[in-house]
């Protein structure tokens, strides 16, 4: 008879969720502990290329334990729902991107002139190129479902879509009342920046690795920032 073990398809690792049950069996970081873990993995990253394939809602449950090979029961010992599930597999890139964004209002409380602006966007943008190819997948499916009805198990998809916009509005606003780029409508130069960045993302995802290059996060914080900085002389008045 096949073992269990045999059974059990290769874990992804971009797809390990970080957000786990509460029960733990047996002590954390021992054996049944991490055989939990690699499950809970299994299952994500199982769901994942399937969601990538066909869309959050058209994928169920039924599909996610047919191709992890678990039994449908296992699923809810891991997984409240499908969206508890997807809230998991893009969990990896909320702490990363919560980080970068902090990063950057602290640079910009520390800029005084237009090349410390540039460095400071130059920075973030450097930071949120290594989130989008260390987790390539993940950034594949909130790309794809982030503009889509978000309800159900496309909730946290969502969640993080506002979460990115907002963190946009904030950074422009704040360049804005230091008077480090032109008066203007803030929400109009964060859609600039939003939509540029995940057009580039989407296109160097896909597979043109040209825009894998540092230059292009650069040449694309040139572009913006030639449009709505402050003169030099605005800013250090």
């Amino acid at each position: 008879m096949q073992s269990r073990k045999s059974r059990r398809p290769r874990v992804q690792v971009e797809a390990a969720p970080s957000v786990l049950p509460t029960e733990r069996p047996g002590p954390e970081g021992g054996k049944r502990d991490a055989n939990r873990k690699a499950r809970a993995a299994t299952l994500a990253s199982s769901a994942l290329s399937l969601m990538l394939t066909r869309g959050v809602e058209a994928v169920t449950i039924d599909d996610i334990v047919s191709k992890a090979g678990v039994a449908k029961g296992s699923f809810y010992r891991y997984f409240r729902d499908k969206e508890d599930l997807v809230r998991a597999i893009v969990a990896p890139l909320e702490r990363p991107l919560r980080e970068s964004f902090d990063r950057c209002k602290s640079a910009l409380s520390d800029a005084r002139a237009a090349e410390s602006l540039a460095a400071a966007y130059g920075l973030f943008a450097a930071e949120l190129a290594g989130v989008i190819f260390e987790h390539g997948a993940v950034v594949r499916l909130y790309l794809q479902e982030r503009r889509a009805p978000g309800e159900g198990p496309r909730a946290p998809i969502a969640d993080l879509a506002r979460f990115v916009d907002s963190g946009a509005l904030e950074l422009a606003s704040f360049a804005c009342q230091r008077g480090l780029t032109r008066p203007g409508d803030s929400r109009v130069s964060a859609a600039v920046v939003v939509g540029a960045a995940e057009h580039l993302a989407s296109m160097a995802l896909a597979g043109d690795q040209s825009l894998r290059d540092p230059s292009v996060a650069m040449e694309l914080i040139t572009i913006i920032l030639d449009g709505v900085r402050a003169s030099d002389r605005a800013s250090t008045e």
